[in-house]
């Protein structure tokens, strides 16, 4: 788990099984932010290694701020695409 200033980072430019395997505990975070689907059986070794949480935000149509703050209150800090 890639850490910095001791908080854990979630990469928004990995997929979501990527983060998944790194960090299991991303797996609960996503439901609470509007992904629940994320924890049905399978979900995370089909569609999670190809999906972003950007992407999948996009298609869920969730706001990304949201997604964001949820990841903030748990401890993370966002590293985007460029950051």
């Amino acid at each position: 788990m890639d850490k910095r200033f001791g908080s854990k980072v979630v990469d928004f430019t990995k997929t979501v099984y990527e983060l998944c395997s790194i960090d299991p505990e991303i797996k609960n975070i996503l439901s609470k932010a509007g992904f629940p689907d994320i924890t049905k059986p399978g979900m995370i070794q089909t569609a999670g290694r190809f999906m972003t949480i950007p992407k999948g935000a996009a298609v869920k149509k969730i706001n990304m701020e949201l997604i964001k703050q949820t990841f903030i209150e748990h401890g993370y800090t966002i590293k985007e695409e460029g950051i």
